[in-house]
């Protein structure tokens, strides 16, 4: 197996692992209430939550 002849310092690394970065998360728009939102997430509107554009648990009033 081969091994390196000096340890590469730890700033050195991290200079090369540098764009490994988080990137914007995908929005989707509902059809149903026309909001915004992640995909593959619940939301709520007006106290209702949504998922799927279906009405998942409805406020109590």
């Amino acid at each position: 197996m081969a091994h390196p002849k000096r340890k590469i310092s730890k700033q050195r690394r991290d200079k090369r692992r540098t764009h490994y970065k988080a990137g914007f998360t995908t929005l989707a728009t509902c059809p149903t209430t026309g909001t915004v939102h992640q995909y593959h997430r619940a939301y709520y509107v007006d106290g209702n939550l949504y998922y799927k554009g279906k009405l998942v648990i409805e406020e109590e009033v």
